[in-house]
């Protein structure tokens, strides 16, 4: 039956057309947009995985910038450790240079003080954005760096730091950094024995004569130590007599130099007792003596049972108290040699600091670099979900511009098609 109310053919061709048109819309918006999913309407769960992975993406962005301030602040504490490390290595170099003879320790020490104030500069100085770890006061001991975010399969997100322990990097510290806290360096004493100096003078008659004994310090292999006739000429002697304790004092000291033993201090007291001291442990063994003259280990001061040094105390001091101008009248050597192994402490310390944020440093460089490439694997992923391939959707378009220029020229037909009805009324 022909109808001219209803046009089948024209009412298919319309549906035929604006689903073509409903298609094109959808094609041209992912062309548009360059998204296949670019609403949730389009994949409701393609589009939320694509929006909390965006989300995330953006929040490990800030990560970056967070591992990149974090590396700047580590970067500066890192070159001020670095700094006084060189800057002790001078001081302890000035100090050796003090215990020469014949220096004015009152210029070694306008040196030394001006370096103490050069490490408090470096100190002050080793800042990043207001944060300073080596001159610090603050309760907190630990620093955070903001180094990743996590999502568990719950979805909640989570947040890593990496942690900084800066109570060890601090140089000055009210009284509790490296360089301003008081280091105390333990002190050793052997007491050897007593001399007959006084009352009976020591004579090294024959060529001969010789009295002998081992030094071992700090549990190293034992030293000889030999007091013969060269012995006391070097020592200043004028004969092959020792008439004092100011002698035998001497004569001991040249001895234990002869042997290559250096930080043992020698005395000998209002009693004639004679005693080693020394900021290292020691032990003497194997007194004995030979030769022609009847000079014998007792009259020397010495025990024939050997000998080892006991701590007696300690010497304390901080890096920033040095000073050359306060030293004791007759234990010059022995307060310098304190003072040497007090900055060795103190650069010990140092170094070990230093090499604890060289550490913290490599860390911050793996995660920024594990950050970047994550990143990029999120945004891939997101991409293979959620991008149109534009290569599939620009066909896509020619093939439906066709079909709608078609549907156009079907639906005319199919309207066209009730005029030749016309014809019959004519």
């Amino acid at each position: 039956m022909t109808s001219i109310n209803t046009n089948t053919a024209a009412m298919t061709a319309l549906q035929s057309l604006q689903s073509i048109n409903s298609s094109l819309e959808d094609t041209q918006s992912r062309i548009s947009t360059g998204y296949r999913v670019s609403e949730a309407q389009d994949n409701a769960a393609y589009w939320s995985i694509a929006t909390t992975m965006r989300s995330d993406n953006q929040a490990m962005s800030a990560v970056v910038d967070s591992l990149g301030i974090g590396a700047a602040t580590v970067d500066a504490a890192y070159t001020g450790l670095n700094a006084a490390k060189d800057v002790l290595s001078e001081i302890k170099a000035k100090l050796t240079t003090a215990t020469s003879d014949g220096v004015d320790k009152g210029k070694v020490q306008e040196e030394i003080t001006a370096l103490q104030n050069q490490l408090k500069t470096i100190s002050d100085s080793a800042s990043f954005s207001g944060q300073n770890w080596l001159s610090n006061t603050d309760a907190t001991t630990t620093k955070q760096i903001v180094s990743s975010i996590s999502r568990d399969a719950a979805g909640s997100l989570g947040v890593g730091a990496i942690d900084v322990n800066i109570n060890s990097l601090r140089l000055y510290s009210a009284d509790a950094g490296i360089l301003d806290k008081t280091i105390d360096i333990a002190q050793f004493e052997g007491a050897l024995g007593s001399a007959t100096v006084e009352t009976s003078a020591i004579n090294f008659a024959n060529a001969n004569d010789k009295i002998s004994f081992t030094v071992s310090q700090n549990g190293d292999a034992a030293r000889t130590v030999e007091i013969t006739q060269a012995t006391l000429a070097s020592a200043g002697l004028s004969d092959t007599t020792i008439r004092s304790n100011a002698d035998l004092k001497a004569v001991y000291e040249q001895a234990l130099s002869d042997a290559g033993i250096d930080g043992i201090e020698v005395s000998i007291d209002a009693t004639d007792s004679l005693s080693f001291s020394s900021l290292e442990s020691f032990k003497v063994t194997n007194a004995a003596t030979t030769g022609t003259s009847a000079i014998t280990v007792a009259s020397m001061g010495l025990v024939a049972t050997d000998t080892t040094a006991s701590a007696t105390g300690t010497f304390s001091t901080s890096v920033e108290d040095i000073d050359l101008n306060t030293l004791t009248t007759g234990q010059e050597s022995a307060q310098i040699q304190a003072y040497i192994k007090v900055v060795d402490e103190a650069l010990s310390q140092v170094t070990t600091a230093a090499a604890s944020i060289g550490a913290v440093q490599n860390r911050i460089d793996l995660q920024q670099e594990f950050v970047s490439k994550l990143m990029d694997t999120v945004s891939e992923g997101v991409g293979s979900l959620v991008d149109a391939d534009m290569t599939e959707e620009s066909t896509r378009l020619k093939a439906l511009q066709t079909q709608q220029q078609l549907g156009v020229q079907a639906l005319s037909i199919a309207n066209n098609s009730s005029q030749s009805l016309l014809s019959l009324f004519r």
